[in-house]
């Protein structure tokens, strides 16, 4: 079993908080990793009908069965329950009472914030990191495999061909939670929308042309991003606002939080397709930004992410916040040190000057070299480490 990351922190702060809610994308091993930490704890699912029946109808009855050590899995299935958690913690005052589990951030969260706000301490947990793989040598050597095979922990764990996975995972889970939340009936209208967002990964998000291209109005749009965002299938990254005496654009990028899964989407099966695939840099640049988005998530780093572009066409992939300054990184597919791919970082570094902490390329070799005004680091040793 590949040990996760984020189990340190949720042990840290089982002691200081009386629930832990842990949310991420389904098949992400929220359960196994559970199940794995709190042996002493009992387990819950709220899928179960008969759990979610006997919770709904007698939560009172139900928590006197289940008061303490306890992990509820898919707890949003059952809202009305979190009031009553509350006054039970409230009242016991015990640390590490509960552990919430569910993968629908959108509904987890808002019953979190009615009800337990100040109580919980909230993780997000998604698929492996390269640290994890690494740890059992399970990281392929070549970026393009690992885009490819995207990171769900089901496909280390047996050998599911990496078709067969996503496209049952697409079927069973992102349908779903989509007919669950939205109630969309049109799933054939759905499913070209999604095929449409991955053709847009790494791309400034324009909902006029989305809208059209699908053939659904904007508000629509507007609601099925929420869907993608709030299943861990999608997300947006905010470009960066704070002026570096430019002005800046105004519009989100759009990523998937598995490359695996984009590229199933955009019709990818081999790693030959890739490499000669009009979307090889945006799959890279997507793979790199997940893996900061992760080690900042497994690690409870507080980190938040941008894109920097000017009105001129001037951009940098990605700046990650510091308290007090930024890194900034540029992203490449290539396998050749170029000059030239410097040229954004040293822009933006004479714009923002003491706000501008380290600059970093994150390329597609093998080799990571400390050269004296950057950081040059391979794709499969990407790294937080303020």
């Amino acid at each position: 079993m590949i040990e996760r990351n984020i189990a340190k922190v949720i042990k840290e702060l089982m002691l200081v908080y009386p629930v832990i809610a842990l949310t991420g994308p389904r098949q992400s091993g929220k359960t196994t990793l559970l199940k794995s930490m709190f042996k002493d704890y009992r387990y819950v699912s709220l899928e179960n009908p008969d759990n979610r029946l006997f919770a709904e109808r007698d939560p009172n009855g139900f928590l006197e069965l289940y008061n303490q050590k306890v992990i509820f899995d898919e707890v949003q299935r059952v809202p009305s329950l979190f009031s009553y958690i509350q006054a039970l913690v409230d009242e016991s005052k015990i640390m590490g009472q509960f552990i919430l589990s569910g993968s629908q951030n959108f509904s987890l969260i808002k019953s979190i914030t009615q009800s337990l706000a100040g109580r919980v301490a909230l993780f997000k947990l998604l698929p492996f990191d390269f640290e994890e793989l690494q740890s059992q040598n399970l990281l392929p050597h070549d970026y393009a495999s690992m885009i490819m095979r995207g990171c769900y922990p089901a496909l280390y764990d047996r050998p599911i061909p990496t078709t067969a996975f996503y496209a049952n995972y697409i079927e069973t889970y992102v349908e779903r939670d989509l007919s669950e939340i939205l109630n969309v009936k049109d799933i054939r209208l759905f499913r070209i929308f999604l095929k449409l967002c991955a053709g847009r990964i790494g791309q400034q998000l324009n909902l006029t042309n989305l809208a059209k291209e699908a053939g659904i109005s904007i508000p629509t749009v507007k609601s099925w991003l929420s869907i993608l965002e709030s299943s861990y299938i999608a997300y947006q990254l905010p470009p960066f606002f704070n002026n570096f005496n430019k002005r800046l654009v105004k519009s989100a990028k759009l990523y998937f939080y598995d490359t695996g899964l984009v590229s199933y989407l955009l019709g990818i099966k081999s790693e030959k397709s890739i490499q000669e695939s009009e979307f090889k840099g945006a799959l890279f640049e997507n793979m790199v930004i997940n893996e900061y988005i992760k080690q900042n998530y497994h690690h409870n780093l507080y980190h938040e992410f941008y894109f920097w572009r000017d009105s001129n066409g001037h951009e940098v992939d990605l700046l990650v916040s510091n308290e007090t300054a930024y890194d900034i990184v540029e992203i490449k597919a290539t396998k050749t040190i170029l000059p030239k791919l410097f040229d954004g970082l040293d822009l933006l570094k004479n714009i923002g000057k003491e706000k501008i902490n380290r600059k970093v390329l994150v390329y597609g070799g093998k080799e990571s070299q400390n050269r004296s005004n950057y950081k040059v680091w391979a794709w499969n040793n990407v790294k937080i480490d303020f």
